[in-house]
């Protein structure tokens, strides 16, 4: 339960400073002042300690000062950026587990002394105006380092954090990864807005379950192969032209291509575990390549060139499929409940067919005429639907003749 506490700090001239403190279990609290977060036991963090010097140290604002102090006020408001940064740490316990200075307006680590949290697990630097990382050695206990959305154009800095399991250096000014190839205990890693176009230097983060690479150059698919954990891979939003190098990934469970140049569905032979394929807005011409993917339950070929429904008889749970704005013609044709069908697809709920030419094609009884198709759906493009059979199929028969 949260609770604001609002005191008078029992010096002369008073100030009115805001804290907040969250429990978070029976033997963790959480406080925040301003934008600053600190977890740690009740013990280890005096909150009536932070709070009275929170108003200029942690976020110079919350605090009214009387008028024979508005000089010093104003001195304060003019302190260098490296002082600033170096007071957000005043009231930071060594023994901290647990940091966020999100949006904080940190332009340099080194005056944060980070080096001294020896206890430090979790660190949340995002969105802030940071160019370079320093300030990590000697930190072996960090596991979740964010970096999103800063001004980091070199990846370096982490030789003193060998324990890192989620590191997020997206929406930065990267070009190249490098420098984590010794981080063997990653987990996660996201690259995602870069500038990046090249795969490489990760040939040792083999316990890796999730990259993000989406929204960089990246031209080719290559430099995976000791990645043999991959889990989650995203890609979407690059220069990509062919699925390839995905051979050894044969864990991958949710793959993303959105957004390239692919002009065939190929390389998925040895991804019987994949759950999940993003393949809109690329340049697809034909439902194929999936016979192995036995285990895909959603499939998202929107905004592509296909002109049939095909190639789906190994995926035997399929319960989405995504093919909206392609050039199938019509709902006239045996494929659809050949490939769709109850009995071919009982685990079917979702079809998004919608920008179509069938659809303009169908008129008035389109969505009729799929569920017709299709009775074991709930769900036709954005509109949720009762699934029908029996009498209530005959109906809907009826009333697609009729319109």
């Amino acid at each position: 339960m949260d609770t604001t506490e609002n005191e008078d700090v029992p010096t002369e001239p008073t100030a009115t400073i805001t804290a907040t403190e969250t429990a978070i279990g029976s033997s963790e609290v959480e406080h925040r002042f301003g934008a600053v977060t600190v977890r740690g036991r009740p013990s280890d963090i005096r909150a009536e300690a932070a709070a009275a010097s929170s108003s200029v140290a942690i976020t110079n604002n919350n605090t009214q000062t009387q008028s024979d102090n508005e000089d010093e006020d104003e001195n304060d408001d003019n302190r260098s950026e490296p002082d600033r940064d170096s007071d957000l740490m005043a009231d930071v316990p060594d023994d901290a587990d647990d940091l966020d200075f999100t949006h904080a307006r940190i332009a340099d680590l080194v005056p944060l002394n980070l080096a001294r949290l020896k206890s430090l697990k979790t660190l949340g630097l995002r969105q802030n105006q940071i160019p370079k990382v320093v300030g990590f050695d000697e930190m072996p206990e960090l596991i979740d380092l964010d970096l999103y959305d800063n001004r980091i154009s070199v990846v370096e800095g982490f030789r003193g954090t060998p324990n890192l399991m989620s590191l997020d250096l997206s929406f930065n000014k990267i070009r190249a990864i490098q420098n984590v190839n010794h981080l063997i205990r990653l987990t996660d890693l996201y690259f995602a807005a870069n500038k990046i176009s090249v795969i490489q230097n990760l040939t040792s983060l083999t316990q890796l379950t999730n990259l993000e690479l989406g929204a960089n150059r990246i031209r080719k698919i290559e430099n995976l192969e000791t990645l043999v954990n991959l889990e989650q891979l995203w890609l979407g939003k690059n220069k990509i032209s062919k699925i390839e190098g995905l051979e050894k990934l044969t864990k991958l469970k949710i793959l993303s291509i959105q957004s390239n140049r692919l002009q065939r569905i190929e390389g998925f032979s040895t991804l019987v575990n994949l759950q999940e394929l993003f393949l809109s807005h690329n340049g697809i011409v034909q439902l194929e390549g999936l016979e192995s993917c036995a285990s895909l339950r959603i499939i998202d070929v929107g905004n592509n060139r296909i002109p049939k429904i095909e190639g789906l008889e190994g995926c035997i749970v399929l319960e989405e499929l995504w093919a909206n704005n392609n050039l199938i013609p019509t709902l006239n044709d045996p494929a659809f409940e050949q490939q769709l069908g109850a009995t071919v697809k009982p685990t079917l709920t979702t079809l998004y067919l919608e920008g179509n030419p069938l659809q303009s094609a169908a008129g008035g009884t389109y969505r009729l005429k799929v569920q017709l198709a299709m009775p074991q759906l709930t769900q036709i493009d954005a509109i949720a639907i009762k699934p029908h059979s029996g009498v209530a199929a005959a109906t809907l028969t009826a009333l697609a003749h009729n319109i």
